[in-house]
Formats: structure tokens, sequence, C-alpha cells
């Protein structure tokens, strides 16, 4: 036997009989007291701030406006065809085709037609207050995922009611067998000069509105 093979076997052998008088203690047995939760004295001021942070644009908007705050944030962003998709509620949908002359639900469209349309309007599952960040697990009134990246501008719907307070705690709301799209402001990235450009890998404006309720 060689040196170094040697060295290593009197090292696992350690290791081994380290590991023999060690008492085992079963998971179940382990105390899970500690806090889960670093609730914030205002939650979704917190998640306000932290989005805007990234250079989103961010509106708390009361329930009834919210078919007028989406239209006004499509026009600003010179939306001209606009994606809604399927889930979203009847009055939005109505709002949007009142004021623009394109709006497709997103169910049948393939790549080609998602490139010629200027704004995505949706849903999301989950907001995350300590971070900022939005996340989408493509359910109704989501959309599939590309829906959300190829658009240029991407306007989103948070209520008041899915922002948790940090990641630990909005994992625990979501389906681990859901498709998960984390949004963190629009994409942006830099080149080796660290030079931020934004819209390359997704939408390069990204408008929230947060609601008490999205009905």
């Amino acid at each position: 036997m060689s040196a170094r093979n040697s060295a290593r076997e009197a090292i696992l052998g350690r290791v081994r009989s380290a590991l023999a008088q060690t008492e085992r203690v079963p998971v179940s047995s382990i105390p899970r007291d500690y806090r889960t939760e670093r609730p914030a004295a205002d939650l979704v001021g917190l998640f306000c701030e932290r989005v805007a942070d990234y250079r989103a644009t961010v509106e708390r908007v009361e329930p009834g406006g919210l078919p007028a705050a989406i239209v006004a944030a499509a026009r600003a962003a010179g939306a001209h065809r606009v994606l809604a998709p399927t889930g979203v509620p009847h009055q939005w949908y109505a709002a949007l085709s009142s004021e623009f002359g394109q709006v497709d639900d997103g169910a049948d469209i393939d790549t080609a037609d998602l490139e010629r349309i200027d704004a995505v309007i949706t849903t999301a599952v989950v907001g995350i207050a300590e971070t900022g960040t939005i996340v989408l697990d493509h359910g109704p009134g989501q959309g599939h995922r590309a829906v959300t990246l190829v658009p240029d501008v991407h306007i989103c719907v948070v209520e008041e009611s899915q922002v948790a307070d940090d990641v630990p705690a909005a994992l625990r709301r979501l389906d681990p067998t859901r498709p998960m799209t984390f949004i963190s402001g629009p994409s942006a990235t830099s080149d080796i000069e660290l030079n931020r450009v934004e819209g390359v890998h997704g939408p390069r404006t990204l408008h929230v509105l947060v609601t008490p309720g999205a009905r």
C-alpha cells in the first residue's frame, strides 16, 4: 500500500471510530420551535419599496381602479398590442379591448407572435417583501413562461394577501410541482465593464400594481 493510501485509510479509520461513538439523534426529535416568519410592521409597504429598488414602477391601487390602472400603465409604456392570458378577470380584458386594437389571450400564441406583443398583463401567485421578488407559477391569469419573457413590458398585479415576508415563507406557499418564475425587477445584465443593460433576457419594463384584492 502506498503512503498516500495508507494516510487515507488512517484518516477514514478515525472518522469511523468517531462516528461509532456518537449518539444518533432521530430527526423527528430535533426541536422546530424557531421562528419561521419575520413579520414587518408594514409588509406590503416593504414589498413596494423593495420592488421599486429594482427600477420597477410600483402603484398601490384599489380593486375598483384596477382596470383603469392597467390600461394607463399599458398606454404609458407605448403599447399597441397587448396580451392578457386566459384567467385574468373579465373586467381587465374588457377595459383593454376598448382601448387597444388587439388583445390576445395567449392560448395558442407562438414565439413569433409574442415578438409582436408590446405588453403582457398577468396576475401572480406570491410576492416576497424582503427581496422585492414576484413569483409566477403560470396558473390562470399568468400565461406560460414565454408570455412573460418575450414582450418588452410586463404589467403584474399582486394582491396584498399574496405578500410573504421572506423567501422561506414564500416557498411554503408554493407548489413545488408547478413551473415557477421568480422576477426581481426588469430583466437586466451587465458587460465586463459593469455597464447595466436592461431588456436582454426579458421585459425591459416592469410595472407592478399592488391591490387589496384583484377582483
